[in-house]
């Protein structure tokens, strides 16, 4: 099981995603700089105990609109070998285990891979802010014995309860408005072959 350290990160996530975010595809703000904050999310375990995984769910409300977020990130304690330049979200000094590679998780194997496993019924959710604690909050819906290449991660949430289509297997947790409000959305999917 994965340390979840009481401890700083210098920069911490939120400001290393405030500078990320607004050069993926997929952000849907505007020209003004994110102001962030973390909502939600979870966390799994690498079985080998060198990555550590997380969901974390990055509201924006430099908009009109609020907007939600799904970033997957790895943490390592060296650069992935053969990751694209695009991948790396950033580095910081982790206040116990010291410089930390940030990756923007899709590009990890070590994070999709306990995706995949999470989607199979292989692999169990964690709180994302406690050791050893399972999140009984975080749901998959079907199941994905061959869950690999065709999981998609939704990257902008959208609240919803269940699958978009009771053919695919889903991932479906939640997150905290501006309002307080607490909602539910998939968080990824996979169609069956």
């Amino acid at each position: 099981m994965a340390t979840v350290y009481r401890t700083t990160m210098k920069p911490n996530k939120l400001e290393l995603l405030t500078d990320w975010l607004p050069r993926q595809s997929w952000y849907a703000g505007g020209a003004a700089t994110p102001a962030l904050a973390g909502v939600g999310g979870f966390r799994l375990d690498d079985p080998e105990g060198a990555v550590g995984i997380e969901f974390m769910v990055a509201l924006d409300t430099a908009g009109q609109e609020p907007v939600a977020y799904l970033v997957p990130m790895s943490y390592r304690d060296a650069a992935l070998e053969g990751a694209p330049d695009e991948a790396l979200i950033g580095t910081s000094e982790h206040g116990v285990l010291g410089t930390r590679w940030i990756y923007d998780g899709v590009h990890d194997p070590v994070l999709m891979g306990q995706l995949y496993a999470l989607l199979r019924g292989e692999s169990a959710p964690q709180q994302q802010s406690v050791s050893d604690a399972p999140d009984p909050t975080v749901t998959v819906h079907g199941t994905a014995p061959d869950a690999g290449p065709d999981v998609r991660i939704n990257r902008v949430l959208r609240a919803a309860e269940e699958a978009p289509h009771p053919s695919e297997c889903s991932v479906v947790a939640g997150w905290t408005w501006p309002d307080g409000t607490a909602v539910r959305g998939v968080f990824a999917t996979v169609a069956p072959r």
